[in-house]
C-alpha cells in the first residue's frame, strides 16, 4: 500500500511545476504535461518515488541513525521545523553555515562552545565579567542557537540528508556527495534530480506540498524508530532470559558441588 494518497498529492497542489521556460530537461520523465505555460508533475511517479524514499529512510532510522533536514527558503522551513521535532532529528531551516558537513570537526567545537556559555551561568562565571562582557557573550550565544541550536544534538555526521528545493541548497548537496552521504530531497521541474540519490518530483514551493510530503517521510521514520524499539526490547528480554538461565545453572552446579563436599566430610 502506498504511503501517500494520490489524491491528497493533488489537492495539495503537488503536481504544480514551474514555468515551461524554467524548466531542467533531467525532470522530462517525471513530467505529465504542460498546462497555461507550467508543467505539470507525473503524481504517479511522485507516489513512487516517495514510497521508495520513505522505505530507505525508515530502515536509516531503524538502524539508529541521524537523518539532518535541510530547508532555509520561506515557505519550507517553518513546515520542516515544527514536523521533524516530533521524530527528535537535527534540521538546518536558518542559512546553511559553509562546512557543516566537510568542516563538521569546526561545527562541532561551535556547538560545545554554546554549552560553555550556558555552564558560565551556573558555575559562577557569569558574575565575575562585567556587562559589557556579557552582553556580547550573550549576542553571540543567541547567534549560535538560531544557525546551530537545532543540532545541538548530532555529535557525529548525518547518516543522510532529506532536502527541500536541491536548487537552494546547492552548498548542502555538494558537501554531501563530496563526503559519499545519501541524499533524499523535493525535486522540481527547475532541478536536475539526477544530483541526489533520492529524487522525490515536487512541487518545492508551496507549504501544503512540503507539508503532505513531510507528513509520509516523518511517519516512515516514526515507524523506522518503533520497530528498533520493539527490537532493542526483545534484545534486552532475551538477554535477561540468558542470564536467568546462567544464574540458574550456576547456582545448580552450586549446590551440586555443596552437597559433594558434605558427603566427602561426612565419610572422613
Amino acid at each position: 500500500m502506498s504511503r501517500a494518497n494520490y489524491n491528497d498529492l493533488l489537492e495539495a497542489g503537488v503536481h504544480f511545476g514551474h514555468l515551461t521556460r524554467k524548466w531542467n530537461p533531467a525532470m522530462a520523465p517525471y513530467i505529465f504535461m504542460e498546462k497555461n505555460g507550467i508543467h505539470i508533475i507525473d503524481l504517479n511517479k511522485t507516489v513512487a518515488k516517495l514510497d521508495e524514499a520513505c522505505e530507505a529512510l525508515k530502515q536509516i532510522a531503524k538502524s539508529g541513525k541521524k537523518i539532518m533536514f535541510v530547508a532555509t527558503k520561506k515557505q519550507a522551513k517553518d513546515v520542516v521545523a515544527n514536523t521533524v521535532k516530533n521524530i527528535n532529528m537535527p534540521y538546518v531551516t536558518e542559512r546553511w553555515p559553509g562546512g557543516m558537513l566537510t568542516n563538521f570537526a569546526t561545527i562541532r567545537k561551535a556547538i560545545k562552545k554554546m554549552g560553555t556559555i550556558d555552564r558560565m551561568a551556573t558555575d559562577g562565571t557569569w558574575e565575575n565579567i562585567n556587562k559589557k562582557e556579557r552582553l556580547l557573550i550573550s549576542r553571540e550565544r543567541e547567534k549560535l542557537e538560531k544557525t546551530l541550536g537545532s543540532v545541538s544534538d548530532l555529535s557525529r555526521l548525518p547518516a543522510a540528508l532529506f532536502i527541500v528545493d536541491i536548487s537552494k541548497e546547492h552548498i548542502a548537496v555538494a558537501e554531501a556527495r563530496r563526503l559519499n552521504i545519501p541524499t533524499f530531497a523535493i525535486v522540481d521541474t527547475n532541478s536536475n534530480p539526477n544530483i541526489v540519490d533520492y529524487a522525490i518530483p515536487a512541487n518545492d514551493d508551496a507549504a501544503k506540498s512540503v507539508q503532505v510530503i513531510m507528513e509520509s517521510v516523518v511517519k516512515a521514520i516514526q515507524e523506522g524508530l518503533s520497530e528498533r524499539k520493539v527490537d532493542k526490547d526483545k534484545d534486552d528480554e532475551s538477554a535477561d532470559k540468558d542470564q536467568a538461565e546462567l544464574t540458574a545453572v550456576a547456582e545448580t552446579v552450586a549446590s551440586e558441588d555443596g552437597e559433594r563436599k558434605g558427603k566427602r566430610t561426612r565419610k572422613s
